[in-house]
Formats: C-alpha cells, sequence, structure tokens
C-alpha cells in the first residue's frame, strides 16, 4: 500500500473512475518524492470528496463548488514547496466557475482535478456544465440540447500556465505530475463515466471490460474515447506563458516574531484546558456567543478554538459551538465528554441528548424551561429565556457561567459583548 493512502480500499461504485483519480495521483505524487504532510488535499461535496478519509495527507472538505476557493486560501499562506491538490467534480467545477477563473487569473499555485463524468453523480444524474450535447441524463433523456464549457481553454483564457484533458483510463499519472510540478495554477480535467446514472441513461456506450483500468466489472472502456472525440472532449495538454505563482505580500520590515507580544488586557486562573458545548437553537445568537467568550478568554491570556455545528438549512432546528480554552496552544479541538455543557433550548438539548446521557461528571447547565435529562453531571437550572429572552438566551448563559466560575473574567466577556455589533443594542451588564 502507498503511504499516500491510509486505507487501500476506495469508497467508491465498482468500476468508478474515481478509483483511477486516486491511484494516478498517488503515483504522480510518489513520482515527484513527495511527503504525505507536505500535501493538502482540498475537496468538496460529490463523489469524488468521500475519499477524504482515505488520504495520509492533510485534507479539508469544504462545501460544494468551493473547493478552489479554500484551496487558493491555503495555497497563499503555505512555502512553494508544499503540494496544494484540488478534487472537484464537473457540478462543482461548474457552480465553482468563478472561482477556478479567479485562481487561474491570479495563478495561484495549486493543482485542480476535474472529475468530469457529466453529470451530478451523488445526487440523481442530473446534467452540469459540462455534461456534453446529446449525452442523456435524468433531467433530459433526450439527450442534453446545449454544449459544455470547455475548462481547459477558459482557464488559459484567464491566465493559467497549464491545462490539460485526459480520458480516464489507464495511466495518466504523468499529466499530473506535470501539473504538480507547475508553479502557479494548473488543472486537469478527467473524462469518465459514471457507471450508475452515465451508464444506466446512455446504454448505447456499450459496456465492456476494460483491462486498463484494472477495476474489473463493466467499464465503458474503449467507447469512452469515442465519445469524447464525438462530444469535442478532445484529449491534450495545453501550456501558457508562464509567470511567477501568486504570493501574498509580506511586510519588509518586520515579522511576526520581530513584533512585541500583545499582553493580555485581563487574567484567568485557568491552569490547564477547558471543554465548553454552547447548544441552543438557529437564529438564537448561539454561535456569535461563543465567539465573544473565544474572544474574552484570548483578551484573557488563553488559547481558544471554537467549532460550529447547525443543519444544512441554516437558520431552523439546533445550533451548537464547541469552545476549548487552554492555557497552552491548541493542537487538537476535540471534545468527547465536556467539562461543560449549556443548554438553552429544545433544539440543543435534542441534538445534544446522546452526548448529555453520556456525561460521567461535569456541569450541565439547562435552561428552566427543559426538562432535567438523564445524566452523571451536575446539574443546574437556570432561567436563561425567561431573564434575557431566546435571542439573547445563549449571551446570558454564558454570562452567568462565567460570574458563577471565573475561568474567564466576565468584564473580559462584557467588553467583547461591547466591541461587537450586539453591542450597540444590549446592556449584559444589567442582566
Amino acid at each position: 500500500m502507498s503511504r499516500f493512502l491510509i486505507k487501500p480500499e476506495l469508497p467508491y461504485c465498482k468500476g468508478c473512475g474515481h478509483h483511477l483519480i486516486v491511484r494516478n495521483t498517488v503515483k504522480a505524487l510518489e513520482a515527484l518524492g513527495a511527503s504525505p504532510l507536505d500535501v493538502v488535499l482540498v475537496t468538496d461535496i460529490g463523489c469524488h470528496g468521500i475519499v477524504d478519509g482515505n488520504f495520509a495527507t492533510h485534507t479539508v472538505h469544504g462545501l460544494h463548488g468551493r473547493s478552489v476557493a479554500l484551496a487558493a486560501g491555503i495555497a497563499m499562506g503555505l512555502p512553494p514547496e508544499k503540494k496544494v491538490i484540488v478534487y472537484i467534480g464537473d457540478g462543482g467545477a461548474t457552480i465553482g466557475l468563478q472561482h477556478i477563473l479567479e485562481a487561474a487569473r491570479m495563478n495561484v499555485d495549486l493543482t485542480v482535478v476535474v472529475h468530469n463524468n457529466m453529470l451530478y453523480g451523488m445526487t440523481g444524474g442530473q446534467p452540469s456544465g459540462l455534461t456534453p450535447t446529446g449525452f442523456r441524463t435524468v433531467l433530459t433523456p433526450q439527450g442534453y440540447p446545449l454544449p459544455h464549457h470547455d475548462l481547459p481553454r477558459l482557464v488559459l483564457d484567464a491566465g493559467a500556465p497549464f491545462a490539460a484533458r485526459v480520458v480516464g483510463l489507464g495511466d495518466f499519472s504523468d499529466v499530473l505530475r506535470q501539473a504538480l510540478e507547475v508553479e502557479g495554477f494548473a488543472l486537469v480535467e478527467v473524462l469518465e463515466i459514471c457507471v450508475s446514472y452515465g451508464v444506466k441513461m446512455n446504454p448505447d456506450l456499450g459496456l465492456r471490460p476494460d483491462a486498463q483500468t484494472g477495476l474489473g466489472g463493466a467499464n465503458p472502456g474503449p467507447r469512452l474515447r469515442e465519445l469524447a472525440r464525438e462530444t469535442g472532449y478532445e484529449p491534450g495538454v495545453w501550456t501558457g506563458p508562464t509567470r511567477p505563482a501568486f504570493r501574498p505580500a509580506r511586510r519588509e520590515t518586520a515579522s511576526l516574531l520581530d513584533m512585541p507580544p500583545v499582553l493580555p488586557k485581563h487574567s484567568s486562573p485557568l491552569a490547564g484546558r477547558m471543554t465548553l458545548i454552547l447548544a441552543g437553537s438557529a437564529g438564537e445568537g448561539v454561535q456569535q456567543a461563543a465567539e465573544l467568550l473565544a474572544q474574552a478568554a484570548i483578551a484573557a491570556g488563553l488559547y481558544a478554538t471554537k467549532k460550529s455545528m447547525y443543519p444544512v438549512t441554516v437558520g431552523v432546528g439546533f445550533s451548537t459551538a464547541e469552545i476549548v480554552l487552554s492555557r497552552s496552544p491548541i493542537f487538537y479541538h476535540g471534545v468527547s465528554e465536556p467539562d461543560v455543557m449549556v443548554v438553552t433550548s429544545a433544539d440543543g438539548l435534542e441534538n445534544q441528548r446522546k452526548r448529555i446521557d453520556q456525561m460521567r461528571g461535569g456541569i450541565l447547565w439547562l435552561d428552566a424551561s427543559l426538562p432535567v435529562p438523564e445524566t452523571g453531571a451536575e446539574v443546574r437550572i437556570t432561567d436563561f429565556r425567561g431573564r434575557a429572552g431566546a435571542r439573547n438566551a445563549a449571551l446570558y448563559a454564558l454570562l452567568t457561567i462565567l460570574r458563577a466560575t471565573g475561568v474567564v473574567p466576565p468584564e473580559a466577556f462584557l467588553e467583547a459583548v461591547a466591541e461587537s455589533p450586539i453591542g450597540r443594542h444590549i446592556d449584559p451588564s444589567r442582566w
């Protein structure tokens, strides 16, 4: 097994071309002599993105169509010897086409690998902006009526120094290696057929086993090459004018290490590490309250991290924030059993019920309107919602806890609130 893969069995359908993209990416990285810890793989929503857990590299998983934007930010902050690779589908590539073109125009140092199976494979086989004319999908059973975007041409026109298109069969690792060696932006479009929806909707492709894939099962094989030619998807490697990769301007007069340390305005008695979970309802300021606590903790000389959790449909249901406070740097944000659990609404209680049930210690702060769940934690009941209203219940809850524990000085929290946009509308010192 390659040192770039933690698990050799990939999570794709049998015969899917995504297998070969991973194998060829690994082969290209090995040919470069790269180290897994010098590689960042950025993916987003789509079948391609479920491979994150297989890679031994750094991985970042983002929103649909946004992996190029995420990767651009990462690449701008890394030294040039690091490799930033983007995996994106044809759906995500056309959703995030502006991100791709801007990264090409700026010549950001990253390699984009487009998994073009010509439709939305994860969501049921709908057409994308890369579906070729005549290709049948669940929404266009008579054939897609429009021509597809020509991604390599678009990025070259935008200023990319390298673009390629390959048919996703056999060994195309050399093209990926070339892309990874480019200083600046490179895009490789890999043509595939979705073995679920593409094959089902286009039975005339002629399924046949292809020994080149090494995957077994039914694969489009040589017919994919014919389809590429018929639909104007000609393979090739194209280059544009070379220029330096985009790097953000750095201060020439002083580095962060040269600057004097910022002294904390407040002092915290926390000697080790404390974890806190704030659980409430969407639209009730949970995330903002957690961020203000983190700011107050930093102002008191602590390190702080925050992780947000809420449904895909923003603005409804639960909203939960995990907060870690520490006297020393935080290298891993992980909260299994929190020291403090704060629940301000029924949505928050339902979302965190399992974790509350598993608590064997710590303190559970519970709004007075809620039933007391089974838990091994010490339960403290306070009328957060009645005192501050639903919109400010999370804010009042955190202020109550700080006043009771002193882990972060309440005045530091009140200052953070006063300096925030909500400080113009409320005065929590009256609570």
